[in-house]
């Protein structure tokens, strides 16, 4: 069986918007974002488990808000009080987190095919993301992620490098579309290339 991107239909390759006349590297770009592992960790409000000393791809949890846990395969998303976004290349790591997150303490719960993913990348990502949400991005720094709402869609924004500014952008699938015609027509004052 083969899965179907969530962007599949709407995202196509290019350059886009106000493009001309400019550096191409100097571009936005836009990409979606395909087959990472994605699994959403919530400790049960009875556990008596310490999160602090669990250990996930030499990764361990924390409940610091905008903190991300991260290596080169994989990134540990504070999503809130005792929860977290595990998001990794490495699709095999899902059966040694089932074996970690016991579940008389943790619902572990695999979003892989149930997230779009937009990576946004470039000096004027942040620009991009504050025509359309509240949430004041000049904050935002490496390694942190929020949860907030883009013209009214809920998603996820995580901060991967900030020279230049690379935000990958989660949402539920449903919404995935809507999402990417909302960045993608932000995006267009500043031009930017599809890939």
């Amino acid at each position: 069986m083969t899965s179907i991107s969530a962007l599949n239909y709407v995202h196509k390759t290019g350059l886009f918007g106000n493009y001309e006349n400019k550096n191409e590297e100097n571009l936005l770009k836009v990409t979606e974002i395909k087959n990472l592992l994605i699994v959403q960790i919530v400790q049960y409000k009875n556990s008596t488990i310490q999160f602090e000393n669990i250990d996930i791809d030499s990764l361990k949890l924390t409940n610091e808000p905008l903190s991300v846990a991260h290596n080169s395969n994989t990134r540990i998303l504070w999503n809130g009080p005792k929860n977290w976004l595990l998001v990794s290349t490495k699709k095999d790591l899902l059966k040694n987190i089932s074996e970690v997150f016991k579940e008389t303490d943790f619902a572990v719960t695999d979003l892989s095919h149930s997230r779009a993913i937009i990576e946004l990348e470039g000096t004027e990502a942040k620009e991009v993301l504050k025509k359309g949400c509240p949430f004041n991005f000049n904050i935002l720094q490496k390694n942190n992620s929020v949860n907030s709402t883009y013209n009214g869609i809920a998603f996820t924004a995580d901060m991967l490098d900030d020279n230049p500014n690379k935000i990958r952008l989660f949402a539920l699938r449903s919404f995935g579309e809507s999402l990417y015609h909302s960045i993608t027509d932000a995006s267009l004052e500043f031009g930017f290339k599809a890939f």
